[in-house]
C-alpha cells in the first residue's frame, strides 16, 4: 500500500493564467509611464500658461507685482484686475473710456470698450510713465499697467481714433485721482 508523501515535489498542473475580456487590453508599464508624463505635462502646461498662472493668483488670492513690479505687465496676468474698482464716465464717453485702479496692486491701466481696429487707448500717470495699447481685432483694448503708487496719485487714460478709421468719435480723454468716484 503506498500514501502520498509530502516530499514528492510535485507540483499541481497550473491553470491558465486569466485573459482579459474581448476588446479590453492590461496596461503595461510603458503605457503607465507614458500615460503620468502626459498627465503632468499637461497640468504643467496649464499652470505655466497666463490662465493657469492667473487662476494660481486667485487661489492664492494675491497679486504677483504690487507697486514697482507691476510697471508695464498684463493687469490680467498678474491678478490685479481682481478686486480692481473703475471710474467710467456715464456722459460724453463715446468709445466707454474707463480707468482701472487696483489698491492691492498700486497700478492703474486704461480701457476702451467701442473704438475700432487700429483705434488706441493711452494711460499716463503724472510724473510716470505713459503706456498705450492699440485695437487689434474686436472693439476693446486695455493698456498695461502704470505704477501710482500707494498715495496720492493723478492718471489721464485718452482714447485716439486711427486716423481715416471707422471710429466716429474725436480724440478725447478722462481724469481720476486716488479720490475719484471709484466703484
Amino acid at each position: 500500500m503506498t500514501t502520498g508523501s509530502s516530499d514528492n515535489h510535485s507540483t499541481p498542473p497550473s491553470e491558465p493564467a486569466a485573459q482579459p475580456p474581448e476588446g479590453r487590453r492590461r496596461w503595461n508599464s510603458a503605457t503607465s509611464v507614458g500615460l503620468a508624463v502626459a498627465v503632468v505635462g499637461a497640468v504643467a502646461a496649464a499652470v505655466l500658461s497666463p490662465l493657469g498662472e492667473h487662476a494660481v493668483n486667485a487661489v492664492l488670492d494675491e497679486s504677483t507685482c504690487p507697486g514697482e513690479a507691476c510697471e508695464g505687465k498684463n493687469p490680467g496676468r498678474q491678478g490685479c484686475d481682481d478686486g480692481a474698482t473703475t471710474f467710467k464716465p456715464a456722459a460724453g464717453n463715446p468709445a466707454e473710456l474707463s480707468i482701472r485702479y487696483s489698491e492691492e496692486c498700486q497700478a492703474v491701466w486704461g480701457k476702451i470698450e467701442h473704438g475700432a481696429k487700429g483705434d488706441l487707448v493711452t494711460v499716463e500717470a503724472t510724473g510716470g510713465t505713459k503706456r498705450a495699447a492699440e485695437i487689434g481685432y474686436g472693439d476693446d483694448q486695455y493698456t498695461p499697467m502704470v505704477r501710482v503708487g500707494d498715495g496720492e496719485f493723478e492718471v489721464t487714460v485718452c482714447a485716439v481714433p486711427k486716423a481715416g478709421g471707422e471710429s466716429t468719435y474725436e480724440h478725447y480723454c478722462i481724469h481720476g485721482t486716488e479720490a475719484t468716484a471709484w466703484r
